[in-house]
């Protein structure tokens, strides 16, 4: 063999590079992993008034790995979601301790009452982060048109579930019970579409005001 031989790699060296199904070289991956970062330190380092908790790399990644500490961005369980769709008012969850605390103790009082009326009586929902609720109607509008969702699920701007003063009751019987006895807690039924959406708008024995059509008043 030639010193041109011995110097010239076999025909097929590269051959298996193109066999069909075989997986691509990671080569260009891990180049651009590496200029992804330089990138985002050149970003930083340029610009040292930029204000870095709202950039849009750093908001994807707290959003991926839900570590922010605003309460009012979050979803999930940390935004007021309940994981099994129920609750008490022991539970330690966002949904209940971030209901007012007279609304809590009013619901309280009615929940005991009813258990001993032997009435299955449970919370469906209660505070919300204003990004949670911000999903419930964005999906409204989705399922159902714009004009639907106004009418049956509040704007985080207009909700109650925001200010953590409104809870939702369940099952049904729950809800039928409760607006028998609503007043005598000071709670009140507040839309008429909604048997289930109770909030403190009264003294206990007092009266509540009319009931709106639906969310959008």
């Amino acid at each position: 063999m030639t010193r041109q031989e011995l110097a010239q790699p076999p025909a097929h060296a590269n051959a298996s590079d193109r066999r069909p199904g075989r997986r691509p070289r990671r080569r260009l991956t891990v180049f651009g992993l590496i200029a992804a970062a330089v990138a985002l330190a050149a970003v930083f380092g340029a610009y040292p008034l930029f204000d870095r908790a709202a950039a849009p790399v750093v908001l994807a990644v707290g959003d991926a790995l839900d570590t922010s500490p605003d309460p009012a961005g979050s979803t999930g369980v940390a935004g007021g979601e309940l994981p099994d769709g129920t609750a008490t008012l022991d539970d330690d969850l966002p949904a209940i301790t971030g209901l007012d605390p007279e609304l809590r103790e009013a619901v309280r009082q009615a929940a005991a009452d009813a258990a001993a009326d032997d009435i299955d009586f449970w919370i469906t929902s209660g505070w919300r982060s204003p990004a949670f609720q911000e999903h419930l109607f964005d999906e409204a509008v989705r399922t159902k048109g714009l004009a639907e969702a106004r009418r049956k699920v509040s704007t985080p701007e207009q909700s109650a579930h925001v200010s953590g003063e409104a809870v939702d009751i369940g099952p049904t019987e729950g809800d039928y019970w409760l607006i028998q006895h609503s007043t005598d807690y000071g709670l009140c039924q507040v839309y008429s579409n909604e048997i289930w959406h109770f909030e403190l708008l009264t003294e206990p024995g007092g009266t509540c005001p009319p009931m709106l059509d639906g969310a959008a008043g």
